[in-house]
């Protein structure tokens, strides 16, 4: 099995944890390869506004191997006659906070040349970003008059960026930042929305995690729509993000996609960085960790879940659910 024999247009390489360096050192050496086989870029689990300059979110910036990643781009680019494009997929948000919609509704009116007051709708930038904003529905400005009336204007700002697509032709680069950016804000605006939703703390978490599974897979969509005529897209973020049964960003694409949307799972067997040790013989990872040195692409195993794991750091084990919708696992020794 090689991932390069992939014809999927969205090829989805789940991560298993954060906290393996080894996934994303192996991640840049398969981007090589597929760049070879029609792969023009790659998408990663990060801010896509902040991507646009080089730059990441949910401190991925501090990971050496994604600045490698960059690195290589910029070499690989100087003497390419087809160049490569990475893209974040992510919302702007953190774990328990997301910032105000003000910069970014702005970047796109002062794109289109528009008059609209988004300071003074807005208002302070820190009663939006603050974690009280999310955590206490009462505290988030998400339900204001003020926060409906933004709304309405983000979605006037994309009617009217539509309404001047042929200028894309000519500046296709601020262009599509001008719709990344009003996008982004009319995203944020719909995170706090939900976030000023009442209910308990677990239904509330549920609900905006639902929402962030809808905006990075609006994401994915829109890079895939920019990246159409040049080339295959590879996506690499969480598993849990990327995998086809639930209501995650994975189950979204993969719904609209069909076979368009490849889905590989990532294993893990130990890892010193996780405490993590040999997994037993019978579980997934104890098939898969049979005969595998460093890691191989194999077919999806049959065994039982590992009980071992470190779900604080990310890592909770393969399972039937999202082995089920599998196309393949890469397992990492």
């Amino acid at each position: 099995m090689d991932l390069t024999d992939c014809t999927a247009e969205l090829l989805a390489l789940g991560e298993p944890t954060h906290f393996e360096p080894a996934c994303a050192w192996l991640r840049n050496d398969l981007f090589a390869q597929l760049a070879a086989h029609g792969f023009r870029s790659i998408a990663l689990e990060t801010d896509r506004v902040a991507a646009l300059d080089g730059g990441f979110s949910h401190g991925l910036g501090e990971v050496d191997a994604n600045r490698q990643l960059l690195a290589w781009l910029r070499q690989y680019n100087e003497s390419a006659g087809e160049p490569l494009t990475w893209h974040g997929f992510d919302a702007p948000t953190e774990m328990f906070s997301a910032p105000s919609p003000r910069a970014y509704l702005e970047h796109a009116r002062d794109y289109l040349g528009l008059v609209a007051d988004i300071a003074a709708l807005a208002g302070d930038d820190e009663r939006w970003s603050r974690r009280e904003a999310i955590l206490d529905p009462a505290e988030s400005p998400g339900a204001t008059a003020e926060a409906r009336e933004l709304r309405v204007i983000a979605d006037d700002l994309l009617v009217a960026l539509h309404g001047q697509a042929p200028r894309r032709t000519a500046d296709r680069d601020g262009w599509e930042r001008a719709k990344v950016h009003a996008t982004a804000g009319r995203g944020l605006l719909r995170y706090h929305a939900a976030s000023a939703e009442p209910g308990d703390r677990d239904t509330r978490i549920a609900r905006l995690a639902g929402m962030r599974a809808v905006l990075m897979a609006e994401n994915l969509l829109d890079i895939r729509a920019v990246e159409a005529d040049r080339g295959r897209t590879l996506v690499f973020a969480h598993n849990s993000h990327l995998q086809r049964s639930g209501s995650g960003a994975g189950a979204i694409v993969a719904s609209l996609l069909g076979d368009r949307y490849a889905f590989v799972a990532g294993s893990l067997g130990h890892s010193e960085a996780l405490g993590l040790g040999e997994p037993e013989p019978d579980t997934y990872e104890g098939l898969l960790q049979r005969g595998t040195e460093t890691w191989k692409l194999a077919g999806v195993p049959t065994g039982r879940k590992r009980t071992d794991t470190q779900p604080e750091r990310g890592y909770v084990g393969l399972d039937r659910e999202l082995l089920d919708g599998a196309d393949a696992v890469w397992h990492l020794a």
